[in-house]
Parts: C-alpha cells; structure tokens; sequence
C-alpha cells in the first residue's frame, strides 16, 4: 500500500480499504483507522512532535480533515505551548473559556515525502497485521475441542505447519502419530486442543495424538454419540497402536459398544483408518469403579480387585495365566487401563496373591504367639478372625473375642490383660529409646505422632518440633531426586508407616502450627458452628415489624 500524498483521490483511499479489508478478512474501519493514524503521524513529523494534531477520514466519502487542538489548562498545569493554552490567555480571547475547553484548526494538506511515505506505510502494515492477528485468535479461540481441516504448508523438523484458510495451526513432533509423513499440500485432519495468544500472532494448537481427536472422530461417525445419547467418559490413547475408549448410554435401550463399533465394524472401522489403523478398544463404564476397572483391563480376566481410595491405587488379582495378557506388550494394557480410570493399577497373580497371604498370616501368628504366650492354634485363631495386630485385639469389645469358637468371656478377658501388658511394655521400651535418641517430649504432643513415630524421627534426626516443621512432604514418605543424572530412591523418615500425602501434609501443618509458624486453620464444621451460635445471637428487628428466618 503506497502514499503519494493527502491529494490523493478519496475514492482510491477507499478502494485500497475495502480492498485490504477484504484480503486480510478485517474490518474495513481498521484499516481505515490505521491509515489516519499514519497520515496522523506523518503530520507531527512535519509541524511537530509537540502538536495535538487528529486525522479524520469519512468513510464513505473519502474525504480527509486533518485538524490541530489547543485545550485549555489551568496556569499552573501549562506543560505543552502548542498542544496546550493557560486558562488566563484564553480568557483574554474568549470570555468564555474553561479548563478542558479545545480550540480547533483546520491543517491545508500536504505532500508526503519518501521518509513520511515510508513511515506510514510501516505504519499501516503494523496496524492491519495486529487487526489480522486479533481477527484469527477471534476465530478460532472458541473451536478449541473441534477438528479442523487443512493443507500442509511446510514441514520443519517434524513440526507440520497448516494452513486453515483464516489462520495457521501448527502440529508438533508429540502431536502427531507415530511413523505418520506428511508432504507439503497434503490435506490434513486435526484436533484443536489450544489456542494461545502471543506477540508474534495467536498459537493453533493442532494435535492427532490427543485422545479428543479420538472422541470427536467418533461423535462424527457415530450419530448417537452426536445426538447425546451415548457419552464418551474417558479416553486414553498410545498413539498410532492403541487406545481405549470408556462409553455410556442414556438409553436403556441401546448398546453404547455396539453403536460405536457399527454394523460389522463399520464405524469403529471409519475411524481406524483415519488413526492409521490404531486398535482401539471400547468398554463401557461403569459408575463402580471396582467394575470400571475390571472392564478397563479388558480382554483380560480378572479374579479379585482391592481399591485403596487415600492413594488413588488399585491392586489387581489375574489368573497366572491371565498375566502377560493383563500387563500387555511392554506394559501396554494396563498403562492404558491407568489413563482410562486415573487409578495407579498393581496386577498381581493368584499365585503371588496366596503366597502373600500365606506369608501375612504366618507372621501376624508369630506376633500373637510372642506378644500373648498362647500356643499355635490359639494364635493361628485369632488371625483367621481378623484382628491383624496387637491393638485391635486389647481395645475391641471383649463379646468379639468371647464368641470365637472354643473361647470364653475368660479367655477374652486374659487375653485382652495380656495384649494390654505386653503394649505398656512396648511403650515404655520405645518412650525410653525416644528420650535415648534425644527426641523432645513436645514431638507428642502433635496431633498425628504415635510414639513409634517418634523413635522412627529420631532415628532419622528429627528431634525437635521445629526439625519435624521443617520437614518436606518427600522427607517424611520418601522420594526420588536426581544425583549426577539418575533418578535415586531417597527414603523418608516414616516411610514404613504407608502415610498417604494428606496424612504427611497433616503432620506438617500441625507442627508448624504447634511451633508458632502459623496460626491453626479453622475447622469447616467449627466455623458453621461459630456462625450459626452468631446468627442465633443476632436479634433482627426493624421499626414497625420483626424480621425472623424461615427453615429452608
């Protein structure tokens, strides 16, 4: 776009708007603006940079007025002579004069020369590549979710760049599938996962590994899935080989697996060629999620399922025959499994299963046999009803104890006598070894910490309740950390008691708190209670009528 001057004709000053406005899909009082804004500019290069001068273009009319404002300050505020005049001048002039008042003059045109052209078209350019910029990220901010489709313009360290028509998206190297080419004008189907603004100009996010451009294939292909009648709940992908898919129909009456996989496979089929003949599995879900994951490891069978809820995790028992085939090819199945259900899946084999519980069994025998003094089968009964260690049976009701087949209240109540002597013991014994390591008596006082916690913090240095407020979450589970480029294993000072990281975060804060380092949070139900006694207290009259609350 060039500039020989104001005298230019006004109907091309218009053409070349429309005609600018119509090639970078903006707004043709944009392009308008930015022209005035430049011809604005050209004329403070020429009268002064210190001229209030304004450009105005009529846009239907081309017509071109370029006008210097004078507005009147108060005399102490008198900063700019030429763009500003003192109230006490301009009442000389004009009797009617206020602070805030603009004097206008109409500027004659001028011609514009090479470094004023120059300038303007520069101008120009920056203001309509903003305009163009804004425009994309306009468009394409709200697509984010949908599939979009293109033509490669170039490819640059496997980095595609397409072209969308109102914009380019760009797919990076992890974006994409595996062993997938593309050549420079192939046409390209994508998912927008992410639309970003930048200075350079608004970042497309195209993906084909993500598991909505899974999702959205199928709501393609699949009209019940379009229709909301059959809901995607969770995808998990490994791009290029295999994914899993978890679907639920709102309709009774219809199978959310056989809709998806169509007529002989008609539809899945649709959409493992467009994956590059990625398998897909389709399971449905299930609201429990012992089942969920079940159906999640699917094809193969599963014997038994332990959910541990404080750590996310899941242990699964399989057929010894069944393991290879749960586990998957380098683990396939059931990382995939994982993502679909976002449980941390164990798999485990009946065999390993027994031998566990075997294991657990002989050695909680062994507990009660030392700690009680009873013989074998005594212990070995005990166990089977079970109590898993020496607490659950000294403060369980002693009736639980009593009705064991062979057992009396006597015998309960012995046993109990003895489960409570050999625990004092063993308190004492650790409360002594606690005072040996130096540990203060203030770490018990800590909401959280059992004595052996306390000989287990000791032993690992912690010895004050500023060393345990200290303390990082890792520091007290344990950890990894890098040491000279490898991942290394760094135990935590109670990592054999299993605390959950809420348990661990809770040992901390109450530290801190008992150390003075903050204040203690108030409790949820304490603070209701506080603001129900205070609303109670609160007697609400106004003049003339009794204003009371109505149960909800």
């Amino acid at each position: 776009m060039s500039f020989t001057g104001i005298s230019a004709n006004r109907q091309e000053l218009l053409q070349i708007a429309e005609a600018v406005a119509r090639e970078k899909s903006i707004d043709k009082s944009v392009v308008i603006a930015s022209i005035e804004e430049a011809i604005q500019k050209a004329a403070r290069s020429r009268y002064g940079a210190d001229h209030d001068i304004r450009v105005f273009i009529d846009p239907k009319s081309g017509e071109m007025t370029i006008t210097r404002y004078v507005t009147v300050v108060n005399d102490d505020e008198l900063e700019n002579e030429y763009a500003q005049r003192s109230l006490s001048d301009a009442l000389r002039i004009d009797k009617e004069a206020f602070v805030g008042k603009e004097y206008s003059e109409i500027l004659p045109p001028f011609e514009l020369g090479r470094v004023q052209t120059q300038m303007a078209r520069q101008v120009v350019t920056h203001k309509v590549r903003e305009a163009e910029r804004e425009h994309q990220y306009e468009e394409f901010k709200d697509r984010v979710g949908d599939i979009v489709n293109g033509t490669v313009k170039r490819v640059e360290y496997g980095n595609v760049i397409v072209d969308l028509g109102k914009g380019e998206g760009i797919m990076r190297r992890d974006q994409s599938i595996p062993r997938e080419a593309f050549q420079v004008n192939d046409r390209i189907r994508a998912y927008i996962y992410d639309v970003r603004r930048e200075t350079k100009g608004p970042q497309i996010m195209l993906s084909r590994a993500h598991g909505g451009f899974m999702a959205k294939l199928f709501a393609q292909e699949v009209p019940e899935i379009y229709d909301n009648v059959i809901e995607i709940k969770s995808v998990a992908r490994d791009p290029g080989s295999r994914a899993k898919m978890a679907v639920l129909s709102n309709d009774n009456s219809i199978d959310p697996v056989g809709a998806c996989v169509g007529m002989r496979g008609s539809r899945v089929q649709a959409v493992v060629a467009e994956l590059q003949n990625e398998k897909i599995d389709i399971i449905q879900w299930s609201p429990d999620e012992a089942t969920f994951i079940v159906n999640a490891l699917a094809p193969a069978e599963v014997s038994k399922v332990v959910l541990d809820e404080e750590e996310d995790r899941v242990e699964v028992v399989v057929p010894d025959e069944q393991l290879s085939l749960a586990i998957g090819r380098r683990g396939q199945n059931v990382r995939l499994a994982s993502q679909l259900t976002g449980w941390q899946v164990d798999i485990i084999t009946e065999s390993q299963d027994s031998e566990r519980r075997q294991k657990e069994f002989a050695e909680r025998t062994a507990l009660f046999q030392e700690a009680l003094d009873v013989d074998e089968v005594i212990a070995q009964l005990l166990v089977t009803e079970g109590f898993t260690s020496i607490e659950d049976l000294a403060f369980v009701d002693e009736n639980e104890i009593a009705v064991i087949e062979g057992f009396d209240e006597d015998t309960a109540s012995e046993l109990q006598a003895r489960a409570r002597d050999f625990l004092e013991r063993e308190t004492a014994e650790q409360d002594a070894k606690r005072k040996a390591l130096g540990v203060e008596d203030g770490v018990l006082d800590i909401n959280g910490v059992t004595m052996p916690m306390a000989v287990a913090l000791g032993e690992a240095g912690v010895k004050t309740i500023e060393d345990l407020a200290d303390l990082a979450t890792d520091e007290i589970r344990g950890g990894f950390e890098q040491r000279g480029g490898e991942r290394v294993r760094v135990p935590g000072a109670l990592e054999s008691f299993n605390l959950s990281v809420g348990d661990a975060e809770a040992l901390i804060l109450n530290a801190r708190v008992v150390a003075g380092w903050i204040e203690a949070p108030v409790v949820e139900e304490e603070a209701y209670e506080e603001a129900g006694a205070l609303e109670e207290s609160v007697d609400f009259e106004e003049e003339g009528e009794n204003v009371a609350t109505s149960e909800q």
